[in-house]
């Protein structure tokens, strides 16, 4: 069965031109045009993934990832935003409530399929009971099988088939693109890292933009595993290169 969206735009044209690009990648879509609505579609349709407009009338859609984001049944769905051009505010602010990308209008078809396949290809379907599948047309390569299940790393653990993560023995609650990006830094311990590199290969597309996510990602994980996360003793900052994970 072919996953769902749910676009989110009080934008008609734009709405039906963002619906249109993702059916004819293979997507099956669901609209909404105000947050309101928007809210009870996430309920009543289950999405696997929602594309939300930052200026939406009723709740706007940064309230809107809030309020899904405390919610147990969208808690985890990726979501990508949409911001217009110049917004720099809205972009950190969306990131920071909880969505997990952000996309500036306007933007180009290639641009926004590349981010939704991205989003999609590293969500924890299987945990929701889903036999889903990809769309044919423009699929990515299948990712290899991790070598071992588990890593390991001072007070971290981490099981990557059933995608948890310990900390002094306590289960840590990550969102599927923290996880994604905790593993790779463990897996690169001891080596630096840059901006570029880590949206390339945990976002798994060119990023083209400000790395701005990448720095409010890395400051979640130092809130989840560092005792004093202003002071940092295994997720380091290179002042200007990016970052190290050193254990």
């Amino acid at each position: 069965m072919a996953q769902k969206i749910l676009v989110v735009d009080d934008e008609t044209v734009l709405l039906e031109t963002i619906a249109y690009n993702l059916e004819q990648a293979g997507y099956r879509v669901v609209t909404a045009a105000d947050g309101n609505s928007a809210l009870e579609a996430a309920h009543n349709e289950d999405p696997d993934l929602l594309i939300v407009d930052v200026m939406l009338p009723g709740i706007d859609g940064l309230e809107l990832c809030r309020q899904l984001r405390r919610d147990a049944r969208t808690a985890t769905t990726p979501i990508l935003m949409l911001t217009a051009k110049g917004e720099e505010i809205d972009k950190v602010v969306g990131l920071e409530v909880g969505a997990d990308d952000y996309v500036t209008k306007p933007f180009a078809r290639r641009e926004l399929l590349a981010r939704v396949r991205a989003l999609l290809r590293r969500a924890n379907y299987p945990a929701k009971g889903r036999n889903v599948q990809e769309p044919s047309q423009e699929a990515p390569a299948p990712e290899p099988v991790p070598a071992r299940r588990e890593l390991e790393a001072g007070p971290l653990r981490i099981d990557q088939a059933g995608r948890q993560v310990y900390c002094r023995g306590k289960e840590l609650e990550l969102q599927p693109k923290q996880f994604d990006l905790l593993v790779y830094f463990v897996r690169n311990r001891g080596t630096v890292l840059t901006r570029d590199q880590l949206l390339q290969n945990v976002w798994g597309y060119d990023y083209v933009g400000d790395t701005r996510t990448v720095d409010v990602h890395v400051r979640w994980l130092r809130e989840k595993i560092e005792e004093d996360p202003a002071n940092p003793r295994f997720l380091q900052t290179v002042r200007g290169v990016g970052y190290v994970f050193r254990w």
